[in-house]
C-alpha cells in the first residue's frame, strides 16, 4: 500500500477535526456540571488575598439561590 504525503495530509486534518469535534461536544454536554463551569468563570476575578477556588465557587452558587 503505497500512500503519498497528501493522502497522510488529509488523514491526519480528518482525524485532527474529528477530535475537536468530540472535545466540543464534550465539554457542552449536559452531562457536564454545570457549576464547574461557573466555578472556572470566576476565576479571573479572584480577590488577591488568596480565596481558594472552592470558596470562591461556594461564594457565588450561594448567591444565586
Amino acid at each position: 500500500m503505497d500512500m503519498d504525503i497528501n493522502a497522510l495530509r488529509s488523514v491526519v486534518t480528518v482525524a485532527s477535526f474529528v477530535l475537536f469535534l468530540g472535545i466540543a461536544l464534550w465539554t457542552w454536554s449536559s452531562k457536564r456540571q454545570h457549576s464547574q463551569h461557573e466555578a472556572a468563570a470566576q476565576l479571573p476575578f479572584l480577590d488577591e488575598d488568596g480565596e481558594s477556588v472552592a470558596a470562591a465557587a461556594a461564594r457565588f452558587q450561594g448567591s444565586n439561590k
